[in-house]
């Protein structure tokens, strides 16, 4: 279900995908090629989300922002940028998350929280707010604490996991072409 309210609509790449039983809300952009699983919430109302390119967000995941308030001036966005995973179960509060990430299943990133390119947060984290997770290395815990650096298979990964959830959201959608240059 895509709605609009109090005058934002949300602006979805033509090539990105949106399951029937997931709810985009309000000031939310979602990226090429990207695509947002069963019964997911992105709940744009009281501030903007924004979803980079060849990213996923998957089943039951909440993803939602903070308002302009006393604790809050000016509220917080949520930004995920390209070619990143967002596991099953996921919530991501009023957080950035760069390229390149995958989030484990259940794993929870609180507001303020960034999350820098190529890193992996192991299932069932927490980031608590304002938590900055340096690049280049595989978090877990709550809280997340800084386990060790990425091999070059898990980087590469990374990029392997948002390619194979671009071929599937062609496959639901029946195109079943992958974009000029992806291998099938």
């Amino acid at each position: 279900m895509i709605r609009s309210f109090e005058g934002h609509t949300p602006q979805i790449d033509p090539s990105a995908w949106v399951d029937d039983s997931a709810l985009v809300l309000g000031d939310v952009v979602l990226g090429a090629d990207s695509s947002v699983w069963p019964v997911c919430v992105l709940r744009g109302d009281v501030n903007r989300i924004r979803i980079g390119e060849c990213s996923n967000i998957q089943d039951g995941s909440v993803l939602h922002v903070t308002h302009d308030g006393p604790y809050t001036p000016g509220g917080q966005d949520l930004a995920v940028g390209n070619e990143v995973t967002v596991g099953h179960n996921v919530t991501l509060h009023a957080c950035h998350i760069h390229d390149r990430v995958l989030i484990g299943m259940g794993s929870v990133v609180m507001d303020g929280a960034i999350i820098a390119s190529d890193v992996i947060l192991a299932a069932g984290s927490l980031v608590s707010p304002g938590k900055v997770l340096d690049s280049g290395y595989l978090w877990r815990g709550r809280p997340a604490q800084r386990v060790r650096p990425l091999t070059q298979e898990e980087r590469d990964h990374l990029r392997y996991s948002a390619e194979h959830y671009v071929r599937l959201k062609l496959r639901h959608e029946g195109q079943g072409r992958p974009p000029e240059g992806m291998e099938v």
